[in-house]
């Protein structure tokens, strides 16, 4: 991997030293360099005057003390042999800088075991990166308990400076998050083989089927089965004796099937493809118990203090390639179901390592992993009392920013790089906010748009819902949120940017005014993905455009601009990309001071009303409401500024 990774400093602007001791090694990390930099030429992702500077920037060297001895950061990515790289790390306490950052590429191994020897072991941790290194997003920084909290953070600051997704292992942990979460499922698809439950090409089939790339087998055929033995050799050791138990892989690697490295595993590599056997899916092992079984071992990494929830929802999505991991899947499930299922899969397999961990034991698994940061060490009452003020307000909101300004303006700003897609964590504090806004006399109008350059470009369609009536439920629950919006009493203006669509422009629609950069891109997708817009899209762009251009839209999935969109009668007001977001608010404030809220709020009550009710009842709702507001001390007001003159001063009574 060390190629890989020499790459990718390389292509952020980094000086790399690639070191091997087998110059035949470098022969083959420097050719492999060369056909990586020769495709992101043809492809355009970089231009041919850039693959000569990043070549420039990679130095090849067979020695090792000449290679680390200037160095800031070191990065070891030998076999996974505890002896040797103890070996290493004792010989870069000598040679390196005292402030140089000591890290493994290990993929398991406990770091603190690996910097044993080192005399300043605050510098040693783990940076995981993940194969191919120069393409894989994610990098795991691990800290051991010696771990200075400035080395921690510095190379959790440089993972991101070279492009990766970090995410931090807070515990030294064997297994660290992704291959831990990837333990009891390769013990599993062990005993399912073993115990002659299902052929590998059977449930690999069931898995592809699911939408996963890769199935199981196939999978580990492509990492290597003897680095799975390994693995499991670390985790009988450290985990449980229960991985000696697993005999289909040691047996394969014995016979010298290693998988795509030695041509042959399960399966024949020997095109430089998987043959897999046509087959069937399976109907014996089912995805419910590979998600109980990550469940699990998610849990236990957070009773553990190893990671905190997102951090490994992050890393089992990028590690694993896949669209979802544990913790989206466990918000969908009942603490029961989880519970029900392991206990099934402990007492068919005989394995105490699929036995429910402690908080899905005693029915707390939904408050475990809904947790924002772990506890801090007790200190003094005072002290803990300022501490949790803190943290309650800083981590209020996880996937958007509420900011209430001057001049009775409030902005909600949907905060999840880089499109800002609706999840359903985000729904939730969406309604939050927005109940939180409800009864702010400070508040007259709210602006509800997203962070960076984008609106939303749509619901997170990677989420795992397990059933038709779950899907039916999360539809009714976005519909619900999204009306709010239309019922609190404040003028509600969402602003376009960037994309808005699906359930992005959905949003859009629930707001009173929408205004939009031209090049805004605004539109239905849905049923082009075999969708239609479940979040009141289908209602609310008939009421707005009419039947005929509604029809069109939704059916056709086209997207339109925000001058088309203007056109359509979407979009009231069009603003430069560069100046939108202070044109929005200057709008914003001209309306929160301009217009009476007492008259506002009932104006739009009417308009939004009116169009459900027949038109007599209409016309009676308005004359109740113009009573209302002639009883008002800001009708007298408005009244008194208009004859002075003057600018109103609106109180809202």
């Amino acid at each position: 991997m060390g190629r890989g990774i020499a790459l990718v400093f390389s292509q952020y602007g980094n000086e790399v030293i690639l070191e091997d001791s087998i110059p035949e090694a470098l022969q083959r990390g420097s050719k492999y360099i060369e056909e990586n930099l020769n495709k992101m030429v043809e492809k355009g992702i970089i231009k041919a005057e850039e693959k000569e500077q990043i070549k420039g920037r990679i130095n090849y060297s067979s020695n090792f003390e000449e290679s680390v001895r200037g160095a800031d950061l070191v990065v070891e990515a030998v076999p996974e042999i505890v002896e040797l790289k103890q070996e290493i790390f004792s010989k870069l306490d000598k040679i390196c800088r005292k402030d140089t950052i000591l890290a493994t590429n290990t993929s398991s191994i406990k770091i603190s075991e690996i910097g044993k020897n080192v005399s300043n072991k605050e510098r040693v941790l783990g940076m995981h990166f993940f194969n191919p290194a120069n393409r894989m997003k994610l990098v795991e920084i691990i800290r051991s308990e010696y771990t200075g909290d400035q080395y921690f953070e510095r190379a959790v600051e440089i993972g991101n400076s070279i492009g990766k997704v970090t995410v931090k292992v807070l515990k030294d942990a064997p297994g660290f998050i992704v291959n831990r979460i990837n333990a009891p499922d390769m013990l599993f698809f062990c005993a399912v083989i073993d115990r002659g439950i299902e052929k590998p090409e059977e449930l690999d089939a069931y898995a592809k089927a699911q939408g996963l790339p890769m199935g199981p087998y196939e999978l580990m055929d492509f990492v290597g089965l003897d680095t799975a033995v390994h693995l499991l050799d670390y985790y009988a050791v450290t985990l449980s004796d229960e991985y000696n138990k697993c005999k289909i892989f040691r047996t394969l690697v014995k016979e010298g099937r290693l998988g795509k490295k030695s041509g042959k595993g399960f399966y024949d590599w020997s095109s430089g493809k998987a043959l897999i056997p046509k087959a069937e899916p399976s109907e014996k092992v089912t995805i419910m118990d590979i998600f109980a079984i990550e469940i699990n071992e998610a849990v236990k990494l957070i009773e553990e203090g190893v990671a905190l929830p997102d951090e490994i929802e992050t890393g089992v999505k990028l590690g694993m390639n896949r669209p979802f991991g544990p913790i989206s899947v466990a918000k969908s499930m009942t603490n029961a179901e989880v519970k029900k299922k392991l206990e099934e899969l402990s007492k068919t397999f005989g394995l105490k390592t699929f036995e429910p961990a402690r908080s899905i034991k005693e029915g707390k698994m939904k408050e475990l992993i809904s947790m924002k940061s772990f506890p801090e060490p007790a200190k003094s009452e005072e002290k803990k009392t300022v501490q949790e003020q803190k943290k309650k307000v800083e981590g209020k909101y996880s996937t958007l920013i509420l900011e209430k300004r001057e001049k009775y303006v409030a902005r909600i700003l949907l905060n999840r790089p880089k499109h800002n897609l609706i999840s359903t964590d985000l729904m939730s504090d969406l309604e939050q906010a927005i109940k939180e806004l409800w009864d702010d006399r400070e508040v007259r109008v709210i602006v509800i748009t997203g962070s960076g350059d984008t609106f939303s470009a749509g619901a997170e369609l990677s989420q795992f819902i397990p059933n038709m009536f779950d899907f039916v439920e999360y539809a009714r629950k976005g519909e619900r949120i999204f009306k709010l919006l239309q019922e609190i009493p404040k003028i509600v203006i969402a602003e376009m940017k960037g994309y808005a669509l699906g359930g992005g422009l959905e949003l859009s629609l629930s707001a009173d005014i929408r205004v939009s950069t031209p090049e805004c891109q605004i539109g239905f997708p849905e049923v082009t993905l075999g969708l239609i817009p479940a979040w009141s899209g289908s209602q609310r762009l008939a009421r707005i455009v009419g039947n005929s251009r509604a029809l069109y839209l939704i059916l056709t999935g086209k997207r339109i601009t925000g001058e088309e969109a203007k056109n359509f009668g979407i979009v009231s007001e069009i603003y430069q990309k560069n100046s939108i977001d202070e044109d929005t608010i200057r709008l914003a404030e001209t309306l929160s001071l301009g217009s009476s809220p007492i008259a506002a709020v009932l104006a739009k009550r009417l308009i939004n009303r009116g169009a459900d009710v027949p038109y007599d009842s209409g016309l009676e709702m308005e004359s109740m409401a113009a009573g209302v507001v002639y009883g008002t001390e800001d009708l007298k007001e408005g009244i008194s500024a208009m004859l002075q003159k003057r600018k109103p001063d609106f109180k809202g009574k």
